[in-house]
């Protein structure tokens, strides 16, 4: 469908201070909105009576063609889990196989809210071109680790290589898709790999992306090894570049939340894979708030969280924080969307007549504490100015035939395992 201005008519708006209005509005192809009066020359004129609108999610932390994986390797923790279960199966990983799943990812964010992924997964090339035909937005970070991966088989040096040349052909979609790079920890990477690809970065000016501090385990080891904790160990050797993406954090000290504040960077929160590998640490919201961290959610990828439903990880994300400080007031309605949707430029309309949404409330006043801790379907999705989803229906991509894809694809890749 072609991009431009929409009217949407008798409907509640929540706008970006997360303030509830009801009327008639203007969603602009910019992303801006404003009051209608009625007469403007608009693209489409949608019907909102049963309709709630709102930013769309980011999803900062996601291996979107993981979703491959989905419940392989149930109940074992994170280590062993990547050992046993992911690993071995990754070895049958083509080109092919990342299209199908990061095909089926896609479809799954579009039909729950998310117009923003930041990926980290092999095959950086194939997942920017499903993202570029499925019109959402993205940083793909190709990943990098010192043994040898599907994408890279000669390891670091082929990774970068291959990075700075994706780098170099530009944006399949300027303005909407970016590729980083995807270091994948420091018990991965060698110093000298981390350096190097910080040094791309910096070159580039693309975005850096790292798992950090996501079990005791790994920090530990780093201390060990180094006698510094994961995010020292980092600054020390001058990786950080600005925006760097710092996902889980959940084994961090006021330190390093004070050096990951000082280099701009995003700490991803993400609290259901999290607490299904049973990592036991969880990022602390409050104390990155008083450092300055700029804080973002993730869902990671759907093989250790089962979902990429960014709604649902809002809910987790101010479940936990209020159990952990043992403060209700933690992470209200407001302060959650805010952190969900952080960035975006993008609207969705939430089904009202699911029973789900009900009561309205007065004045709307539940609407969005209805949205977050018991959930809605997703009608309509609009991503600079054009619609990609509609009453309930995905444009953009094929749902049925991306979900048969995926089980043919399945079937294929864990073949002889």
């Amino acid at each position: 469908m072609d991009s431009g201005t929409r009217r949407v008519t008798d409907t509640w708006l929540l706008d970006d201070d997360m303030l509830v209005h009801k009327g008639d509005f203007l969603l602009h192809e910019d992303g801006s909105f404003s009051s209608s009066k009625g007469d403007e020359d608009v693209l489409e004129v949608i019907d909102g009576s049963m309709r709630l609108v709102t930013r769309s999610f980011q999803n900062w932390h996601t291996h979107m063609a993981m979703v491959l994986n989905k419940s392989i390797g149930e109940g074992l923790p994170l280590m062993e889990w990547l050992e046993t279960s992911i690993f071995p199966a990754e070895r049958n990983l083509s080109e092919e196989l990342v299209e199908s799943g990061t095909r089926a990812a896609v479809a799954e964010m579009i039909a729950t809210g998310t117009t923003f992924a930041c990926d980290m997964y092999y095959h950086p090339e194939v997942v920017g071109r499903v993202v570029a035909d499925s019109g959402i937005r993205a940083k793909i970070c190709g990943p990098i680790t010192d043994f040898p991966t599907p994408s890279y088989p000669e390891g670091a040096g082929q990774a970068l290589k291959k990075i700075e040349g994706l780098l170099a052909g530009g944006s399949p979609v300027p303005k909407k898709i970016d590729y980083g790079i995807g270091t994948h920890s420091v018990y991965t990477c060698s110093e000298e790999t981390l350096q190097k690809a910080s040094e791309l970065s910096r070159k580039t000016g693309c975005t850096l992306s790292i798992h950090t501090s996501e079990t005791r385990g790994e920090v530990a080891e780093c201390h060990a090894k180094h006698g510094m904790y994961p995010i020292e160990y980092l600054d020390s050797i001058d990786y950080f570049t600005e925006g760097t993406v710092c996902a889980h954090c959940g084994w961090v000290t006021k330190k390093e939340m004070r050096i990951l504040s000082g280099h701009g960077a995003h700490a991803v929160h993400c609290p259901t894979s999290n607490q299904k590998l049973a990592c036991g640490g969880t990022m602390s919201y409050p104390a990155m708030m008083d450092a300055g961290v700029d804080v973002r959610l993730g869902t990671d990828g759907a093989a250790s969280n089962n979902s990429l439903d960014m709604r649902s990880e809002a809910k987790a994300a101010s479940l936990v924080q209020r159990h952990d400080h043992w403060d209700a007031r933690i992470l209200g309605p407001e302060e959650t969307w805010s952190l969900a949707t952080k960035g975006s430029e993008d609207w969705v309309s939430w089904d009202l007549s699911d029973i789900r949404m009900r009561p309205w409330g007065r004045d709307g006043r539940r609407l969005l504490p209805n949205l977050i801790y018991s959930g809605a379907r997703v009608l309509d999705v609009f991503v600079a100015g054009e619609a990609i989803r509609r009453d309930g229906v995905t444009l953009t991509v094929d749902e049925a035939g991306a979900s048969r894809e995926l089980e043919s694809s399945v079937e294929e890749y864990y073949r002889g395992l």
